[in-house]
């Protein structure tokens, strides 16, 4: 922004303290405070502004861009289109030369057991055969009279 040295802002000092006098001169200097911050302000809305209407126009070319892309596409589908329908119109069957396996759906029957396990490997291994609550579990276990 403005190039001053310490040699240069001590001179101004100086300058403004004679010319100025002491008294005034702590209002002086809030008020060129108060008007600096509203210079950098402005000068921060205009810089912000003009980022605006950039990335504006940016998006604009953008949207154009990918306008044309559309129309390129919607384009090649309507090639395919016509593509197709001469083909279905010409008699060409599309299906295919094998026929899949009809679907059966899978046989599961839960009431049914797959495979039998012994109960003494049951009994060994803690597995419960049977529901049972909480007191009746922890009476299994409670030591005997």
């Amino acid at each position: 922004m403005l190039d001053l040295g310490l040699d240069k802002l001590a001179m101004i000092g100086v300058v403004a303290l004679i010319v100025i006098g002491p008294e005034r001169l702590p209002k002086v200097a809030r008020t060129a405070g108060h008007l600096l911050g509203k210079a950098r302000r402005y000068v921060a809305d205009v810089k912000a502004e003009v980022n605006r209407s950039m990335e504006l126009d940016e998006l604009n070319k953008m949207k154009s861009q990918f306008q044309e892309a559309a129309a390129e596409v919607s384009g090649s589908l309507n090639e395919v289109q016509t593509t197709f329908n001469e083909t279905w119109a010409s008699g060409e069957s599309a299906e295919p030369s094998w026929s899949p396996a009809p679907y059966k759906p899978p046989r599961k029957n839960w009431r049914i057991r797959r495979s039998n396990t012994p109960v003494w490997f049951k009994q060994r291994n803690g597995v419960r055969r049977h529901v049972q609550s909480g007191a009746a579990r922890v009476a299994r276990h409670r030591p005997r009279r």
